[in-house]
């Protein structure tokens, strides 16, 4: 029996580029070969589709060497829609070659033009099954202004906030200051649409809003100014249910802050000190089960699909969502397939777990 052909989609024109190229890299050297083909392709920063090399080494997570996509000289043919499947590539010297018909795209794309819907309705378009979020969660949840709208309307606490456009700081940035104030101290400011905490500062007080803020339009036009929750934070994996069945969640890890203010960029993809990934989290079996049914919760409010990993602060007076991820990372030390793990799932299972429930929904 023939396998079903993968493209795994990675790199892309985000901030996030280089953590998709490294969770490339994990998915390459985990996904099992006995049961799928697999198609790497890598887009640049620059939006061109490429055909990449299949070698896990080339995409290692290094804080001295972040992995990216580099432009060789070949481009990706997708299918030309109306039922054909059919992927080609143009190579350097201009010869075309035929890579087969693919059976399922598995977009590990992080940030905008990946996470955001944008490649979700490119493959729809096409006709083709992908894994992970569709088109409409994907979007939410990369605009943490509409998610938080969303979650409060179905009754899933989030934070206050106030949302702040770049036009409605320059207009007015008095007014955006007496908001941020009635807030109360400390804030958390971060872009509406970023991730991985890129462009995230913590002010502890009003005479740093202004540089928190100007760190955060550098990376979006609209900002999210929220009031800092004091609790643990806690996290669980989320998976689409199968064959009709209520999705499922993963055993909750938590974020460990030691000498860090929040888990940053450093903390989460190149192992920074002052932030441990424990999992699974010491909780009791009645916080467990409310993390997992608000995390379900959650997801089906934003109408998942495929996966997310849902952020919470478990504070004295309860669970607060702080947002959901419809790609999180898996890179080796990841919180998504860690609580996968933790659970009982290995990390190749894992990948097949999305594959195949792309390949069923199709």
């Amino acid at each position: 029996m023939d396998r079903p052909a993968v493209v795994v989609l990675f790199g892309g024109r985000s901030s996030e580029h280089s953590i998709s190229s490294a969770t490339a890299g994990g998915v390459l050297r985990a996904i099992p070969r006995d049961r799928y083909a697999v198609i790497p392709v890598g887009i640049t920063r620059e939006g061109v589709f490429v055909l990449e090399d299949d070698d896990p080494d080339k995409f290692g997570l290094d804080a001295d060497r972040l992995p990216e996509v580099i432009d060789n000289g070949s481009r990706i043919l997708w299918p030309e829609g109306g039922g054909d499947r059919t992927l080609r590539v143009r190579r350097a010297d201009g010869d075309i070659a035929d890579l087969g018909n693919v059976d399922v795209v598995l977009p590990i794309l992080h940030g905008v033009h990946g996470e955001d819907g944008t490649v979700q309705g490119f493959l729809d378009t096409l006709e083709l099954p992908y894994a992970g979020g569709g088109v409409l969660d994907s979007a939410l949840c990369m605009d943490k202004h509409f998610m938080k709208i969303v979650l409060r309307s179905a009754g899933v606490p989030v934070s206050p906030w106030v949302t702040v456009t770049a036009a409605g700081w320059a207009r007015d940035p008095d007014a955006v200051r007496a908001d941020a104030v009635a807030l109360g101290l400390p804030l958390f400011v971060k872009p509406a649409r970023a991730g991985s905490s890129v462009g995230v500062s913590k002010v502890a007080a009003p005479d740093e809003l202004d540089d928190a803020l100007r760190v955060a339009f550098a990376e979006d036009e609209k900002v999210l100014i929220e009031t800092a929750i004091v609790g643990r934070e806690v996290e669980v994996a989320i998976l689409e249910g199968r064959r009709g069945g209520r999705a499922r969640a993963s055993l909750p890890g938590e974020i460990v802050l030691t000498t860090r203010e929040f888990y940053d960029f450093e903390g989460k993809y190149l192992g920074g000190d002052g932030a441990e990934v424990v999992c699974p989290a010491e909780l009791t079996d009645a916080e467990i089960a409310a993390i997992q049914e608000l995390g379900i919760r959650a997801f089906e409010a934003v109408d998942g699909r495929g996966l997310a990993r849902v952020d919470f602060f478990l504070a004295s007076d309860g669970l607060v969502v702080n947002e959901l991820n419809t790609m999180p990372g898996f890179t080796p030390i990841s919180m998504f397939p860690k609580c996968w793990i933790a659970s009982g799932m290995t990390y190749p299972e894992l990948i097949a777990e999305l594959i195949d429930t792309a390949l069923e929904r199709a």
